[in-house]
């Protein structure tokens, strides 16, 4: 039985649908994801990271890591196109402006049974709020920048970078 057709009354679906990690979790990694400092060179390790990490994935995205308006790492694999560029500044935005994650901001629309781009008033051609952006929130200061990722299903997007984040932070707490 191929997936899609259909057995007997069920019918398989061909992929699984995007489940929603509950907005508690999300919202509890952002608490815990928290730099001391963002220097130049961390933006070198945690992008380096993150291209080792798609790679051995081969994951077709573009990655990219701003702090205080600049554009500190960027990196385009293999199978990403320009517009994964234009859906990271969208979805850099939305950290931007709301100081939280892409993707938790459309969580938080999700969970009042409603749609960021039906209930923000943002422009939907500016700003996304789609998994794959996370702030770079320094202890201290406050949100600084973000890592965005783009490429991958939005999920997928969101989970590379806390994966990154959280090894990138773990390193950090071992020296």
């Amino acid at each position: 039985m191929t997936p899609g057709k259909a057995h007997g009354s069920e019918i398989t679906p061909k992929f699984q649908p995007e489940i929603t990690p509950p907005l508690q979790e999300l919202e509890a990694q952002e608490r815990r994801l928290v730099f001391r400092g963002f220097t130049y060179e961390d933006a070198w390790t945690l992008g380096s990271l993150l291209v080792e990490m798609a790679r051995e994935r081969q994951a077709p995205v573009a990655i990219d890591i701003h702090r205080a308006g600049q554009q500190l790492f960027h990196a385009a694999l293999p199978g990403s196109t320009p517009d994964n560029d234009a859906w990271i500044s969208r979805k850099r935005r939305v950290v931007e402006r709301y100081g939280t994650s892409s993707y938790v901001v459309g969580a938080r629309f999700r969970a009042k049974g409603t749609t960021f781009e039906d209930s923000s008033r943002l422009d939907p051609d500016t700003y996304a709020a789609h998994g794959g952006s996370f702030p770079i929130n320094v202890e201290g200061v406050g949100v600084i920048g973000s890592v965005t990722v783009s490429g991958l299903p939005q999920l997928e997007d969101h989970r590379l970078v806390v994966e990154a984040v959280e090894q990138f932070l773990g390193k950090l707490q071992g020296r």
